[in-house]
């Protein structure tokens, strides 16, 4: 696959990509916009809800009292009118009706406090009859005053006081008693009907009067100050039941706007303004027709968190199927990177390995064509030559062959490491001699700094002289001039540290990832003068961890290379 083709693949999958979370945070965008509108819409049908509710418990409590502190009212709504079928003379009457009136105490004796006649008790005993107590409220200032103490006074002006309510309130009830009854025989004579009759008529009449006297103290609600027509405590607890009716368990700041735009907190409030511009308002009492507009508004300080929970399941879902598709995008994008390169590295690898075969196989053949001519029969000594070249490059080749073998047997882990006690110096030693004469051959040197007790190790010799083998080969090989080899052993308290430093072309840091791969060698251009498969690090690498070492290094182009290795005594 040419680079052309993965940067295309790689722009369509990204644009893929990005498009599928695009519409995701769009598609979550809208959700959450519809979760809120569905929100504010619930929590407005609960205020509204509320609302309806309070107006209609002021309306029935309006009905309720005016029932209550009249038993006439009662009397005329609770008892059905039936049908007049009566004819009567109609002419214009003007009556001017009296005020309804409460009338609270239907009762023979006003009921007194328990203070009261405790008072009354301490002062002449358990009182027998209300005519003990009443003597007191007909007494004069100067007589009470002897009698009681400035305290005790004040309690008895508070029941006299209650006593002439109770005569004024009885008078009323007694002069609308009279008053129904006058009314009832000014029908008779005046139209000439029954009894039953006029009583119907005085009925329907006190029910209309009831209904106006309704009217006009629900028109008179509307001008009062909203707190004193509302009890907050039950307002906020109606108002957590009609959220808690629409699925709606959430902390809330509750406030009133009053018809002055003030607003007032109905429990713990943070911040009075915010909740006035930023919180959902409904209006209360609705139907007033009179009076100022009231509105009573919430705020939800955890409406976020909240509709962020109703999306959890289907955001977190969509974000794990998107991290998934983006890890398989990136995953398949260095898998086909990864590819690549190894498919470079073994092309270069298949082209290295012809080269290194061709050129032993062509010696051999050139060989074997001299043997051939007859002229060189007779000829032992060059006979010899040529059959020792044949030898020499068969056994090159049969190395080259098991360098590729061995390699895929490092691969499948198929080897077994010979452990024994060896002198890691000794090792150092032999490596040196044998690579002594090449680098002197080219002007070099090898050299050699030991600091340790003992040097042994337990170890494979023969990987292990592989290994110092293929370090010391790489060192002598990409060194553009004269080498010089530094070789310098450390014993620690749990092994051994190894470096062996070059001073050849170095490498960048990006070949320094990769020296350790199979088949991979350093870029030389398009000259050809290493030799090699690109196995040798790579082997390294692999006996160094079989013998539970580690293997760092550290170059710079121009600059050469150090490679360190690490080795513990004991395995």
């Amino acid at each position: 696959m040419s680079k052309t083709s993965i940067k295309i693949i790689v722009f369509l999958m990204s644009l893929a990509s990005l498009g599928l979370i695009g519409f995701q945070f769009y598609w979550v965008g809208n959700v959450l916009k519809i979760n809120e509108e569905r929100f504010e819409q619930n929590v407005f049908q609960a205020l509204a809800s509320t609302s309806e509710r309070l107006e209609k418990g002021e309306a029935s409590d309006i009905l309720l009292s005016s029932l209550a502190r009249d038993t006439l009212f009662q009397k005329a709504l609770l008892e059905p009118i039936e049908p007049i079928q009566v004819q009567v003379r109609h002419r214009q009457v003007a009556v001017n009706r009296p005020s309804m009136v409460d009338s609270l105490f239907d009762q023979n004796l006003p009921q007194i406090s328990s203070t009261f006649r405790k008072l009354i008790a301490s002062k002449e005993g358990e009182p027998k009859s209300f005519s003990q107590i009443e003597k007191y409220f007909y007494m004069s200032p100067s007589v009470a005053s002897t009698l009681f103490t400035p305290d005790e006074l004040a309690i008895l002006l508070q029941e006299k006081e209650r006593y002439l309510e109770f005569l004024s309130n009885k008078d009323n009830y007694i002069s609308k008693r009279q008053y129904a009854s006058n009314r009832q025989e000014f029908i008779i004579e005046e139209f000439n009907v029954s009894q039953n009759v006029a009583e119907t008529i005085v009925q329907a009449n006190m029910k209309i009067e009831l209904v106006e006297v309704v009217i006009h103290q629900l028109l008179s609600q509307g001008n009062q100050h909203i707190l004193g027509r509302l009890d907050t405590a039950m307002v906020r607890s109606e108002v957590r039941d009609q959220l808690f009716n629409r699925n709606i368990d959430q902390p809330f700041e509750l406030g009133i706007i009053d018809g002055n735009n003030r607003i007032v907190g109905i429990g713990e409030v943070a911040d009075l303004d915010f909740l006035k511009t930023q919180g959902i308002r409904a209006e209360l009492f609705p139907s007033d027709l009179l009076g100022l507009e009231n509105f009573l508004v919430i705020y939800f300080p955890t409406k976020e968190n909240y509709l962020l929970r109703q999306v959890f399941l289907p955001l977190s879902s969509s974000l794990l199927f998107m991290v998934i598709i983006i890890s398989c995008f990136v995953y398949a994008i260095k898998v086909i990177i990864r590819q690549k390169k190894i498919s470079e590295i073994k092309n270069d690898f298949i082209n290295n390995m012809t080269h290194e075969f061709k050129t032993p196989i062509s010696t051999v053949s050139l060989a074997i064509e001299a043997l051939q001519d007859p002229d060189l029969l007779n000829q032992t000594s060059i006979r010899s030559r040529y059959l020792g070249i044949i030898k020499d490059e068969n056994s090159r080749l049969g190395q080259q062959v098991e360098q590729v073998l061995q390699a895929a047997a490092l691969d499948k882990k198929d080897f077994k490491l010979e452990m024994k006690s060896i002198n890691l110096v000794d090792a150092v030693e032999e490596a040196k001699k044998h690579f002594e004469l090449l680098v002197e051959k080219r002007g070099g040197s090898i050299t050699t700094h030991y600091q340790v007790q003992s040097g042994y190790l337990e170890a494979d010799a023969f990987h292990m002289n592989n290994i110092l083998n293929n370090l010391l080969d790489n060192a002598n090989k990409y060194s553009d001039h004269a080498p010089s080899i530094h070789v310098s052993l450390i014993e620690k308290q749990e092994g051994y540290s190894l470096a062996i430093r070059d001073t050849g072309i170095g490498m960048s840091k990006e070949a320094q990832k990769r020296i350790f791969d199979k088949f991979y060698r350093v870029p030389t251009g398009n000259i050809h003068d290493v030799k090699g498969f690109g196995l040798g690090l790579s082997y390294v690498k692999t006996m160094v961890e079989a013998h539970k070492g580690s293997i760092q290094v550290e170059s710079e182009p121009g600059q050469g290379s150090i490679f360190t290795i690490n080795l513990p005594k004991k395995q």
